[in-house]
């Protein structure tokens, strides 16, 4: 073990030839963070400016990532006959529309017609990360696929820091009565991607082609992708369902018993809960050059039904930080889930990653089933729908873990 690991330190995250693409696709991942992290301030806001119930506002993730299972394998599709570059632009197009299509709701916010221009951003979002996630695994080792996907994902986390950050200010600033401007942020996000989409209509990526595994390994491919990796597929909603549901109830949980104001609650889910998460994805890509991630996600799967378990009982303060700590061992999750899911499949890998993107469709469920329990029982008692979907990934890296010591 000790000669592996210290192969993992010398081969490197990133294949020196591939650096600059890394850096441009890594910018995505940062795009797509905020944008999304935007909706869990959103959440919080229609449910005090429109009156809603904690159901009906999480329709704006089930909009998002329904998109996703939707679009999932439409977008693998055509990235396989357009190529990533095509893909990213027609993303970025999607995205960047979506969210200038906020402008004719400036003066007349209506709730339902938000859900449509949400559907588009998340069309946009899904093409790019069926796009980007799988581009990265593939630039370097395969050895340190899930550290480099860990690496680019950070910066996803970084993005969410942002997103929240800004939005909770925005949002929940003191305006004398009046209600903050939806098209405002939404508006600057889609000029931004749009510079985005045209800066890449200038650069050339690099086609990547996944190699075919050698005959001895074909068959072994085939029953991977029937077994362990559709074991991955459901790993990965699970996961969906928990991190979701938690970040867009996280205010809420905050809040509603009186602990944090809506602003306080913003900055401490940027700065507390999100800032962890992109700390521990750093980390995360760091100590899987050395430690098989297998073992790191067996930890941070222990980590996180622990966290949960704390958060349903009545523990006062004690509960809410385990919900922030929580941040920290789910942050590897999705990009370690992924990498292990899509290993070594050779061709079957573009294919395979369309199939898991569609998993994003836990955070629709998640958000959706986490609001009928906060609104028919008690926000403290949703949170039983993250920890179910956190015994599911459990399972799942415990069976990865003892899957690879027999290798």
């Amino acid at each position: 073990m000790q000669n592996e690991n210290s192969t993992s330190a010398k081969i490197g995250l990133v294949a020196r030839q591939y650096i600059f693409p890394f850096i441009l696709i890594t910018m995505l991942f940062f795009l797509w963070g905020g944008a999304r992290a935007v909706m869990d301030v959103l959440n919080k806001h229609f449910q005090l400016t429109m009156h809603v119930s904690k159901t009906h506002s999480a329709l704006m993730q089930a909009a998002v990532y329904g998109a996703y299972f939707l679009m999932a394998i439409p977008a693998g599709l055509m990235i396989r006959r357009l190529g990533t570059r095509i893909g990213v632009i027609i993303g970025l197009l999607l995205f960047g529309g979506g969210s200038l299509l906020f402008l004719p709701i400036s003066d007349n916010v209506v709730f339902e017609y938000v859900l449509l221009p949400l559907f588009i951003i998340g069309c946009g979002l899904v093409i790019l990360e069926t796009a980007a996630n799988p581009y990265v695994t593939l630039l370097g080792d395969p050895r340190t696929a899930a550290g480099r996907l860990n690496l680019a994902q950070s910066f996803n986390g970084l993005g969410s820091i942002v997103g929240v950050l800004l939005g909770g200010q925005f949002f929940f600033a003191e305006r004398g009565g009046e209600v903050a401007d939806i098209a405002i942020p939404y508006s600057v996000i889609g000029i931004i991607v749009l510079i985005a989409a045209f800066c890449f209509t200038r650069v050339k990526l690099p086609e990547l082609v996944t190699a075919d595994n050698d005959a001895a390994h074909g068959q072994a491919d085939v029953n991977r992708l029937g077994g362990y990796f559709f074991f991955g597929f459901a790993a990965l909603i699970c996961y969906e369902i928990a991190e979701i549901s938690i970040n867009t109830f996280f205010i809420n949980y905050m809040t509603d018993d009186g602990f944090l104001t809506p602003n306080t609650a913003s900055l401490l889910l940027s700065i507390g809960g999100l800032g962890l998460f992109m700390i521990g994805r750093f980390a995360g890509s760091a100590f899987m050059s050395r430690i098989r991630s297998e073992k790191i996600l067996l930890a941070c799967a222990v980590g996180t039904v622990s966290m949960m378990t704390l958060a349903l009982l009545p523990l006062g303060v004690v509960s809410k930080c385990a919900v922030i700590v929580c941040y920290v061992f789910e942050s590897i999750m999705f990009p370690t889930i992924f990498a292990m899911a899509i290993a070594r499949l050779g061709k079957l890998t573009e294919r395979a990653s369309s199939i898991l993107m569609m998993s994003v469709i836990g955070g629709a469920i998640g958000p959706l089933a986490m609001g009928w329990m906060g609104d028919t029982f008690s926000i403290t008692a949703a949170f039983a729908v993250p920890l179910i979907g956190f015994i599911v990934v459990l399972a799942f890296a415990y069976y990865s873990f003892i899957k690879a010591k027999t290798r």
